[in-house]
């Protein structure tokens, strides 16, 4: 199922129909994260100041508007999102000692492990309280589960480190969980947000967990890129000794001896340039982009099948626009 894109779009244009909701959405967003506590406001701040591209909250407004009018409770499903992934994201950055997150200093970097723990933990408390205040029990339920499923995905990626090597089952169940549960919860919590009745519910989290999938994918292929192209440093994966799918399908397609050869290169330590082209080469030859390309297109291809169940409009196209674009981005 190759997917064809006619009607290519950046994010401006995708937000169109959302624009007055996220206009709201991020002072309503600022003042939720205000506080008392001076060292704690200064650190919001700078979070705030490199929030990325709100694809989380995008979404959330986009899949409560295809369905029907966002609500106060959609506003809190995009504020719960954006606070649980920024406190898991601080997390994962004190665990992999990471100075880096989005081109800026981490908070671990500028503020050490104690106060990056703890200002984790502070956000997980304000996700929990701001749902429990509005009795938006349902959508805590969402998004408490999506974590469950990011905190197994990773202890699972850790397990899986330990190993020479990984099948596409496992790599598949890796991503499913630390990447797509994620993106399935706000398009899931958004249709929750406006009433929509279970089936709907589940039809949406289907759609974001494809799209979560693919979206995983391609970050994996812009792996296989040059630095100048991706924006992120040529065989970074690599380096981590992540077995992901262009290179496990490449192996699959290979040699006993040579499937062994490039293990060993892979778990090889301090590894130089020379290696990291030497796997890139075999990636390559092994048609091991082409494959995951052609998966990733197919998981983006079953998600908008999921929306040609819902009515046509602004909203909708821009759901589908949105769904092309994270396959489509450099980095």
């Amino acid at each position: 199922m190759k997917l064809i894109y006619t009607n290519m779009a950046g994010l401006d244009q995708i937000r169109k129909p959302i624009t007055q909701e996220l206009t709201q959405f991020d002072t309503f967003f600022r003042d939720l994260m205000k506080t008392e506590v001076p060292l704690l406001n200064f650190v919001m701040r700078y979070l705030l100041r490199r929030k990325g591209k709100q694809m989380r909250p995008i979404l959330v407004f986009l899949s409560a508007k295809m369905l029907g009018k966002p609500s106060e409770s959609t506003f809190t499903a995009a504020a719960l999102i954006e606070i649980m992934h920024t406190a898991t994201l601080i997390h994962d950055d004190v665990v992999d000692d990471s100075f880096e997150r989005r081109g800026f200093f981490s908070i671990n970097a500028l503020w050490k492990s104690k106060v990056s723990v703890l200002v984790g933990d502070y956000l997980l408390a304000k996700g929990l309280l701001l749902t429990v205040n509005k009795r938006e029990y349902e959508l805590l339920n969402i998004v408490a589960d999506a974590v469950r499923e990011m905190s197994e995905g990773e202890l699972l990626q850790i397990r899986n480190s330990r190993k020479l090597y990984i099948s596409q089952e496992e790599y598949f169940e890796i991503i499913r969980k630390k990447t797509a549960t994620l993106i399935s919860c706000c398009s899931a919590c958004g249709a929750k947000s406006v009433g929509m009745p279970e089936e709907t519910v589940t039809k949406m989290q289907r759609f974001g967990e494809l799209l979560g999938i693919a979206f995983q994918i391609k970050d994996d292929l812009l792996d296989y890129q040059p630095h100048s192209f991706a924006g992120k440093p040529l065989g970074n994966d690599l380096k981590e000794k992540k077995l992901t799918l262009p290179l496990i399908h490449a192996l699959e397609q290979s040699e006993p001896a040579e499937k062994k050869k490039i293990l060993r290169l892979m778990h090889k330590p301090g590894k130089s340039s020379g290696t990291f082209r030497e796997v890139l080469d075999f990636v390559e030859y092994q048609g091991g982009m082409a494959y995951a390309d052609r998966q990733m297109n197919e998981y983006v291809a079953r998600a908008l099948q999921i929306l040609e169940e819902f009515p046509e409009g602004e909203t909708k196209e821009s759901l589908k626009q949105f769904a092309s674009y994270t396959i489509a981005r450099n980095k």
